[in-house]
């Protein structure tokens, strides 16, 4: 039987194993030495850089807010005030899935799409670490039904804060006004770093007159907090500082007062100390309650205070622009005798109506049948329109009107409260640029 033998060549097997070894060397070699590089670069190059990020995972900078100054009358009484409550808000950064998170809040808290569209706007001006309001006001049941589903949401919280409250609801709602969202306008003209943690700004009357002095300074607290987000120390902290106390002119019995005199009419009243200047009552109806826009009042409620044909919104006794009747007199009276038209002892004869020279169209007078002779202490006792008829006529409209500039007519009276409008004190000139008109002396 014959047999077969394979001869094995050692040298060169012994060649082929020492080269794969070489190469197995050499590429660990290469490997290791890119990762001591890789080491070497993280821990000494980006040491600043990734030392910053591990401790923006473990600490955050939180702002406190600052509590806003109380508004009281000349009395005492309270008229704007903080009262607390519980938000639910949110970190965007520390959810996993916002769009899903929403939906599963809206389940459990009933979150109208108004809630959640305010939230969306309000997180675009937000950095994402920051706390966002969902929603605030919630319930008693609300809260304990959250915090029974808190482990299913990782980033949201129910926070306890102070909210803007009206006492008194509608009676000062056009003089102290009232705070609302920050809104896209509002972020145009304000400090953002004097804002951070606040969700509310001051937009009509006193609130908007005096925001900087209500308002406060922010604080800052720097947190250590767990994977979960707890905290679970305090760093530092520099504290908020609240903003000032004001007290008003404004008298609370005196505001009631002139709006009982209105009852259901609509218009206005306004009451001044005469030795001081200060406004004692400002009352403008219809009127509305202020705690609607604090939290963010609805569509369909704003919708029906803009549409309202009575216009609540609107406040008469700022922006109103009303005929000055018979108030008009004295003052017409005292240009007569600054300008030496008249006399005290000046007597005109009111026959119930007055005719300008050379026409036939009779102005009336109140009186049907006429004062008679009357001077100037019966004309403005008597209240006589034939006898300020003729004065008027007498004095002319830009003699009048320059007079009646001394005493602010046809300005603003620079009261502090926004939004005041100019009233018209009219002349030639105005005419002339108005209504390209000359003036008619009917028309004085």
């Amino acid at each position: 039987m014959a047999s077969k033998f394979t001869l094995k060549d050692h040298f060169r097997e012994s060649r082929l194993v020492n080269g794969r070894l070489l190469f197995a060397g050499l590429l660990s070699v290469i490997i290791f030495s890119i990762v001591i590089f890789r080491l070497v670069y993280l821990q000494v190059f980006e040491y600043e850089h990734f030392d910053s990020l591990s401790d923006r995972n473990r600490v955050d900078i939180e702002p406190l807010p600052p509590q806003r100054g109380l508004i009281y009358d000349r009395n005492g009484v309270l008229l704007a005030e903080n009262i607390p409550t519980f938000s639910l808000e949110m970190v965007p950064e520390k959810v996993p899935n916002l769009d899903e998170t929403l939906h599963e809040l809206s389940q459990l808290l009933a979150l109208s799409e108004e809630d959640i569209e305010a939230f969306k706007e309000r997180m675009q001006r937000q950095r994402r670490f920051h706390h966002v309001v969902i929603r605030q006001r919630l319930t008693e049941e609300e809260v304990a039904r959250f915090s029974a589903n808190r482990y299913r949401f990782p980033g949201v919280d129910i926070e306890g804060r102070l909210i803007r409250h009206y006492p008194q609801n509608n009676l000062f709602a056009h003089a102290v006004g009232y705070v609302g969202r920050i809104n896209e306008r509002d972020m145009q003209i304000i400090d953002q770093k004097d804002y951070k943690g606040t969700s509310q700004i001051g937009k009509t009357g006193i609130e908007k007159e005096y925001e900087d002095k209500l308002h406060g300074s922010v604080g800052y607290r720097q947190v250590e907090t767990n994977v979960q987000g707890r905290i679970v120390r305090e760093l530092l902290s520099e504290p908020s500082q609240s903003g000032d106390d004001l007290y008003l002119n404004l008298d609370i019995n005196l505001q009631r007062v002139a709006a009982a005199s209105l009852g259901d009419y609509n218009g206005s009243v306004v009451a001044i100390d005469p030795r001081n200047g200060g406004v004692l009552a400002l009352v403008s109806k219809p009127d509305y309650n202020p705690n609607s826009f604090v939290s963010g009042i609805s569509s369909k409620e704003y919708g029906a205070l803009r549409d309202s044909p009575e216009r609540p919104l609107f406040d008469r006794a700022l922006r109103g622009h009303y005929p000055p009747g018979s108030t008009l007199k004295p003052f017409v009276a005292l240009a007569g005798l600054e300008l030496g038209v008249v006399n005290e002892r000046s007597k005109t004869y009111c026959p119930g109506w007055y005719s300008l020279p050379g026409s036939s169209h009779r102005y009336r007078c109140w009186k049907s049948y006429g004062h008679g002779m009357v001077d100037m202490k019966d004309a403005v006792a008597q209240s006589c329109d034939v006898y300020f008829y003729d004065l008027a006529h007498a004095l002319g409209i830009d003699r009048l009107h320059h007079f009646l500039d001394y005493f602010g007519f046809g300005h603003r009276s620079g009261i502090d409260l926004p939004n005041e409008s100019e009233g018209l004190s009219p002349s030639s000139e105005w005419k002339r640029a108005s209504r390209n008109q000359a003036w008619f002396p009917g028309e004085t």
